[in-house]
């Protein structure tokens, strides 16, 4: 990967004030000179998220001889070495990586702020690498990038899944509305793409190869990652055409200058946290513990976590892009949902009882379920004219003054002109029937019969008063709990709720053993011979677009074009473009090449 590479993507300068990823000032001078103001510090704001962060509550690794420090340093000393040994230590870094690591003051500052002031939660970071960096190098490593870039989160977001920085910039991977949704994440009321860990990591990946294409050079990728393309490319021509970091740093805006030193020394100090004696703050997950099921129907954090006995808040760090804690799934429009390789069995096998489960907060849920059908809407970015209200605003994309401010996270009523919100991009979906929603919310075959037979050898239900079996309301039985079994799973057989088997039998937890016995009142016999089945729904499937009927347009390549700027002007993504036309990552375009845009 020379120097000299095509500059597929020089033209960012036009569109990247619009879209670039917008970072908070990251200000050295701030960090070394006012000590007093250092919580004012984005990395600093970044790592003190960390600790909120409820996963880490009552964890922590053991210090294992694999994060044992052998040096003779007592409990209370913090370990500080000589410039030379932070240079040979950096140099050795430098030989073994395509980026280029330097050692010098500015450096130094930061490895003191991630070794020695904010050691505490740098451990809580490299805890959390335990969950991130294995799909981080995966990704790295698919695009033949340097495995070294993962170090660009921990500077981002401190690896905090749910970093939200002070411009709006969202995710571990600090996107912005405009270049997360050229990279295809969408912003929906319930969805924010930008939070998930799996696909915000492939926009980065992309995103960075494409400055790479700009500049040959990972130091400035990194620049231009933080300021946008336009600014490192002003930098450049001020310094007359030089293209290193370390001689063009002054011509960049201040946060900028500091940000790859800060990345320099984030990844100095996590491959060398043991000689620090800084060890990992175990987040209670790793990586290969988790997998993906997918959810066709809509479904809540609720329902999962009462019926299959798992935490809520577990749930909530693995799904981090569902923002109200509901999956507005559809059959046509299914979503992936990451949980422990633990309880992916258990959602198998309960699947159809699972949607149909009810929560003690039913009746809420069962409104936002029609809200999904009714109100689900896609956003879009709309910059504010001279002379508009908010009220004017809000009134020409069709939505109320509220939803507008709570869309945008806004408290007061005040709208600058220039600046940029977001809006709803389409108007609210008439009213649905009964029958629209229920040949929206189609079953899913079971996919084991969990059928529990009065009488057979293997069943779990005896009826106690059997003369009275007419009579829900006298009808007593015995559930003995199968092993697998929850409260969850019990309450959905006999059409019932968790709190309801609770009272029964004076439970003051929802753990159950196998072979406990459970009383279960007011329920048909009926109920404990089989499960009722769901109502199939026919599924309508949509017909075969017509031949005729293009679903794109040809268009001639210009001069200077590239994929950025095409997506940008057509409103569509750089992967919808590249897989349209079978492009490759580092496909370069060539003037009067004719490429297919999506409609």
């Amino acid at each position: 990967m020379g120097i000299n590479r095509p500059l597929r993507l020089l033209t960012l300068l036009i569109f990247i004030p619009f879209f670039c990823i917008a970072q908070d000032s990251i200000r050295i001078d701030t960090l070394i000179k006012r000590a007093h103001l250092i919580e004012d510090d984005p990395v600093v704001n970044m790592l003190d998220s960390l600790v909120s962060l409820r996963v880490f509550e009552d964890a922590e690794f053991p210090n294992s001889n694999q994060y044992q420090n052998w040096a003779t340093y007592t409990d209370s000393d913090v370990p500080r070495f000589p410039d030379s040994v932070y240079f040979e230590r950096i140099a050795q870094m430098n030989e073994q990586s395509p980026f280029e690591y330097v050692y010098n003051n500015e450096v130094k500052q930061f490895i003191d702020l991630y070794a020695v002031k904010k050691r505490k939660l740098t451990a809580r970071i490299l805890g959390l690498s335990q969950i991130y960096f294995p799909l981080f190098e995966e990704q790295l490593d698919k695009y033949n990038m340097p495995l070294e870039l993962k170090y660009l989160a921990v500077i981002e977001s401190a690896l905090n899944p749910v970093a939200t920085s002070r411009a709006g910039a969202k995710g571990l991977w600090q996107f912005m509305y405009g270049t997360g949704k050229v990279y295809g994440l969408k912003v929906s009321s319930y969805v924010d793409d930008r939070y998930d860990p799996y696909k915000a990591t492939i926009a980065a990946c992309e995103h960075l190869n494409d400055l790479y294409d700009i500049y040959g050079n990972w130091s400035l990728a990194l620049a231009a990652y933080n300021s946008g393309a336009g600014n490192v490319n002003k930098a450049i021509r001020r310094a007359g055409g030089v293209k290193n970091f370390w001689l063009l740093q002054r011509y960049l805006p201040r946060e900028t200058r500091s940000y790859v030193p800060a990345f320099i020394a984030a990844s100095y100090v996590l491959t060398h946290a043991n000689e620090h004696k800084i060890y990992p703050v175990d987040p209670g997950i790793l990586y290969y513990e988790v997998d993906t099921v997918t959810v066709c129907r809509p479904l809540s954090f609720d329902q999962i976590s009462e019926m299959l006995n798992i935490p809520l808040d577990e749930i909530k760090f693995l799904n981090p892009s569902f923002k109200q804690d509901f999956i507005p799934a559809t059959v046509e429009n299914p979503y992936k949902v990451r949980l422990r390789k633990k309880f992916v069995g258990s959602f198998i096998n309960n699947e159809e009882a699972l949607y149909a489960y009810k929560t003690r907060s039913w009746s809420a849920q069962d409104s936002l379920m029609k809200l999904i059908y009714n109100n689900y809407r896609e956003t879009e970015l709309y910059t504010v004219k001279s002379g508009e209200t908010m009220t004017s605003v809000a009134k020409k994309f069709k939505m109320t003054v509220s939803e507008l401010k709570t869309l945008n996270g806004f408290r007061s009523n005040t709208l600058k002109p220039k600046k940029k919100i977001l809006v709803y991009s389409k108007p609210r979906k008439e009213p649905a029937s009964g029958k629209e929603l229920a040949s929206t919310y189609i079953p899913v075959p079971a996919r084991k019969d969990t059928t529990v037979r009065q009488g057979s050898d293997d069943s779990s239900a005896v009826i106690e008063n059997p003369k009275q079996t007419g009579s829900a309301a006298n009808n007593t039985m015995v559930h003995y709990v199968k092993s697998g079994e929850s409260l969850g799973v019990i309450a959905s057989r006999y059409h019932c709720t968790v709190n309801d088997l609770m009272q029964w039998n004076q439970l003051s937890t929802t753990k159950i053993k196998p072979g406990q016995k459970l009383s279960v009142r007011g329920v048909p016999a009926s109920a404990a011979a089989s499960t009722k089945p769901a109502t199939v729904v026919e599924k309508k499937t949509k017909p075969a677009p017509q031949s005729s009927g293009a679903k794109y347009t040809i268009y001639t390549v210009q001069s200077g074009d590239n994929l950025w700027d095409i997506a940008v002007k057509f409103d569509v993504t750089v992967s919808q473009i590249k897989t349209l036309n079978g492009l490759k990552n580092a496909h370069r375009l060539k003037p009067g090449q004719k490429i297919k845009i999506p409609k």
